[in-house]
C-alpha cells in the first residue's frame, strides 16, 4: 500500500478542506478551466476519431496495413503463372481487372471507360489496343451507336478478398467462394455501379472482351470499395466458365495484382515465375499510417494549439480565483507560519486545492465528452460507417487529466508562492 508523506497528506486534507468551506469559488474556477480541458478532451478524441476515418478509406483502397501488393503487368502468360499458383490459397488473393459493358449488346455505354456517373468522360475517349500494347483512340463507328448500357470495371477474384481490403457491406450479400460456381456469374457491385443501375434500366447481359458469348449475370449484393469508378467484383472460377482466365487481360486498362499476408511463400514462388518469363513484378507493403503519421501529427498539433489557447483563459481564471482567496486568507496563513508550518506546506495547501480542482474539472469534461460522443455515434452511426463501434478513446481522456492537472500547477503556482510568503507579522497587524 502506498502511504503518503506526513507534508503531502496534509496538504491534500487541507486542501479538500479548503474546497468544502469555498464551493463557490471552486465552482468559480472549474467554470473558468472548463471549456479549456474541455476543449483539449475534445480536440484529441476529434484526432482519433479522424484518424480512424482517414486510415479506415485508405484500407478500402489500399488494403490494411501489412498487406503486401505484388503487382505486374497484365499479359496472358503472366496470368497462367498467378492462375497455376494462387487459387485455393488462403494467404494470397489474385486480383485481375477488366472493363465490361452490361445492357444492350452493341451500343456505346452512358459512361465510356467506366467513368463515374456524375462525371462522365472523366477518363477521356475509350482506347483500343492490340496485343502488342499499341493503343489508339476509339472510333465512333468501333464504339457503336448510344444505347443503354454501362460500363464497369470487372475485378475477378480467386478468393474472398476483404481480409485485406475490409469492404463495408451496404445491401446484398458478398460472393461465396466456399459454393459451386454457377454458369450466370454473380456480381457484387459497389456504391458507383449501383448507383449507375438506380439511374439507368439496362438489360442484364454483359460482354467482356475475349468471351465466347454474352453472359446473363446475377446481382447479389452492393459494397461500400472506397473506389469513385463503377466496380463489379466476381468469382474468377465463375468468369471462367464463359471465357479462360487466362485470357481474362485488358492491356488498354487492365490490372493484375496479388494480394498478400506478409509472411506468404507465395511471393517467392510468383517472383521466381515471372523472372523466368522477364516478368519483374514490384512488391508494395501496405503501412498507410506510417505513410500518414507527419500529416496526421500536424494537424493533431494544430489543433491542440488552438485547444491549448482555450486551456490558457481557464488557467488565467484558476489564477484569479487563486489570488483572491489568498488575499482573503492572509491571517489565517500567518497564523500556520506563527504555529510553526513551513513555507513549503503553505504553498502546497494552495496547489493541492488548484490540483484537486483541475482533476475535478477534468473529470467533468472527459464524462461530458464520453456522453456526447456516444450521443453522436448514436445518431449518426447508421449514416457514417467509420462511427460504428466507435467508443471514447483512452488517450483524449489521458490528455484531458494531463491538461487538468497542467492548469492546476500553472493556475497555482503564483498564489502558492505568494501564500509561502506571507510574513508570521501579518498575524500580529491583525
Amino acid at each position: 500500500m502506498i502511504r503518503l508523506s506526513g507534508r503531502f497528506r496534509s496538504a491534500l486534507i487541507i486542501g479538500l478542506q479548503g474546497i468544502r468551506s469555498r464551493k463557490t469559488r471552486t465552482l468559480l474556477s472549474m467554470v473558468s478551466l472548463f471549456l479549456g480541458v474541455l476543449a483539449v478532451v475534445v480536440v484529441q478524441a476529434g484526432a482519433s476519431i479522424a484518424e480512424r476515418a482517414l486510415l479506415a478509406d485508405m484500407e478500402l483502397q489500399r488494403g490494411i496495413d501489412g498487406t503486401k501488393v505484388m503487382g505486374m503487368a497484365p499479359q496472358p502468360r503472366v496470368s497462367e503463372i498467378i492462375m497455376d499458383t494462387v487459387p485455393g490459397r488462403d494467404d494470397a488473393v489474385a486480383v485481375v481487372g477488366v472493363s465490361a459493358i452490361i445492357g444492350e449488346p452493341g451500343v456505346r455505354p452512358v459512361n465510356p471507360n467506366a467513368s463515374p456517373f456524375d462525371e462522365i468522360g472523366f477518363y477521356g475517349m475509350p482506347m483500343v489496343c492490340d496485343a502488342t500494347g499499341n493503343c489508339r483512340e476509339q472510333t465512333s463507328a468501333e464504339a457503336g451507336p448510344e444505347g443503354q448500357a454501362i460500363e464497369v470495371r470487372l475485378t475477378a477474384l480467386t478468393g474472398d478478398i476483404r481480409q485485406f481490403k475490409p469492404f463495408r457491406p451496404e445491401s446484398g450479400q458478398w460472393l461465396d467462394f466456399a459454393s459451386v460456381p454457377m454458369m450466370a456469374p454473380r456480381l457484387v457491385l459497389n456504391k458507383e455501379a449501383a448507383k449507375g443501375f438506380e439511374r439507368y434500366r439496362v438489360p442484364a447481359e454483359m460482354r467482356v472482351p475475349g468471351a465466347s458469348a454474352n453472359v446473363t449475370p446475377q446481382l447479389i449484393g452492393v459494397v461500400d470499395d472506397g473506389d469513385f469508378s463503377p466496380r463489379a467484383y466476381v468469382r474468377m472460377d465463375e468468369m471462367a466458365n464463359w471465357i479462360p482466365a487466362t485470357k481474362l487481360v485488358d492491356p488498354s486498362m487492365g490490372e493484375m495484382n496479388v494480394l498478400m499476408t506478409g509472411n506468404t511463400p507465395v511471393e517467392q514462388v510468383l517472383t521466381s515465375k515471372l523472372k523466368a518469363i522477364n516478368a519483374e513484378p514490384y512488391v508494395e507493403l501496405i503501412n498507410s499510417r506510417k505513410d500518414q503519421e507527419k500529416e496526421l501529427a500536424l494537424m493533431r498539433l494544430i489543433f491542440l494549439s488552438m485547444a491549448g489557447l482555450v486551456l490558457l483563459i481557464g488557467v488565467a481564471g484558476i489564477l484569479n480565483v487563486g489570488l483572491a482567496t489568498v488575499g482573503e486568507r492572509v491571517e489565517e496563513f500567518a497564523l500556520r507560519r506563527a504555529v510553526g508550518t513551513p513555507r513549503a506546506l503553505l504553498a502546497g495547501i494552495v496547489l493541492a486545492e488548484t490540483l484537486i480542482t483541475g482533476l475535478l474539472t477534468a473529470a467533468l469534461a472527459i464524462g461530458v465528452s464520453a456522453v456526447g460522443l456516444k450521443g453522436v455515434v448514436m445518431v449518426a452511426g447508421n449514416s457514417e460507417p467509420f462511427l460504428q463501434g466507435v467508443v471514447f478513446p483512452w488517450d483524449a481522456g489521458v490528455a484531458g487529466v494531463i491538461a487538468g492537472l497542467v492548469a492546476g500547477v500553472l493556475g497555482g503556482f503564483v498564489p502558492a508562492v505568494r501564500a509561502a510568503g506571507i510574513p508570521i507579522a501579518t498575524v500580529m497587524r491583525a
